[in-house]
């Protein structure tokens, strides 16, 4: 578990992969604005919490109620990337006392089905990974040259994130055992529930080739009340590609929803 920071408490929850390093560069630009809480999913080495199969998805919930005990807060909010959204949006409807705001960034839609080379994968998870990694340039190469149009730039970001990959590999069957998890949830359920404010963080529409951001906008209409914010200049990954604005995006969404939750107080003339 990292705890960083001071202010609004926010916890940055990672996608599939599960390593919380892979955001390193967010979690250093949230840390410089907001207290940031985050760690690596459960299952994972790393992590404060192991998978318990008979508690499903809940396994995530009880994760995040051991992080929020951790750091000694009452009340979060919630940033989940990509599949951390389906986490965060799941926790918020179990919890939503404890949950200050709800950010989805690049998050599947909750109606996401399987396609045939994500169900190939859960069959062969090792034997599926190196297509996984090998394809994954080709799905995020006009993202980063949009956030990095120099090519010194995009060299470096490269370079970089690949080290971190490389330092913090994934898990291919943690990462077939966290889509199955995903199939115990009722994520449509989850929607109803909530009751924080809501944010849907996309990129811009033609360069994330990963999740289509016409379906992660579906929780405007699912989520009563949600709003829209569109990240420029990226696609799916920009957390990383874009760190700091992505931290000023959430953040400001979090203490927004810490000042509205605040009881109303009466001031004393001096």
């Amino acid at each position: 578990m990292l705890d960083r920071g001071t202010g609004v408490p926010v916890v940055l929850i990672p996608g599939i992969q599960g390593r919380w390093e892979w955001m390193h560069p967010a979690v250093d630009a949230f840390a410089a604005q907001a207290r940031v809480i985050t760690d690596s999913l459960p299952g994972d080495p790393h992590s404060v919490w192991t998978i318990n199969p008979d508690r499903g998805f809940d396994n995530f919930v009880d994760w995040i109620d051991l992080l929020i005990a951790q750091a000694n807060v009452d009340a979060v909010s919630l940033c989940g990337v990509s599949y951390g959204g389906w986490i965060a949006l799941h926790y918020a409807a179990a919890r939503p006392t404890r949950v200050l705001s709800l950010t989805l960034a690049s998050t599947p839609p909750p109606t996401w089905q399987p396609p045939c080379r994500v169900e190939w994968y859960l069959r062969a998870p090792r034997l599926m990974a190196p297509l996984f990694v090998l394809s994954s340039p080709l799905r995020l190469s006009a993202e980063i040259t949009a956030a990095f149009p120099r090519l010194w730039q995009r060299s470096y970001f490269v370079a970089q994130h690949l080290s971190r990959i490389v330092r913090w590999p994934m898990a291919p069957t943690l990462m077939a055992q966290r889509l199955q998890l995903a199939n115990t949830a009722d994520f449509t359920v989850d929607c109803g529930r909530i009751v924080s404010p809501t944010q849907v963080l996309t990129g811009e529409a033609e360069l994330d080739r990963v999740v289509a951001v016409r379906s992660s906008r579906e929780y405007l209409e699912a989520i009563p009340g949600a709003q829209s914010f569109e990240l420029g200049h990226t696609g799916h990954i920009g957390v990383v590609t874009r760190p700091d604005r992505f931290a000023d995006v959430v953040t400001g969404f979090a203490r927004a929803a810490e000042t509205a939750a605040r009881p109303n107080q009466v001031r004393v003339p001096a």
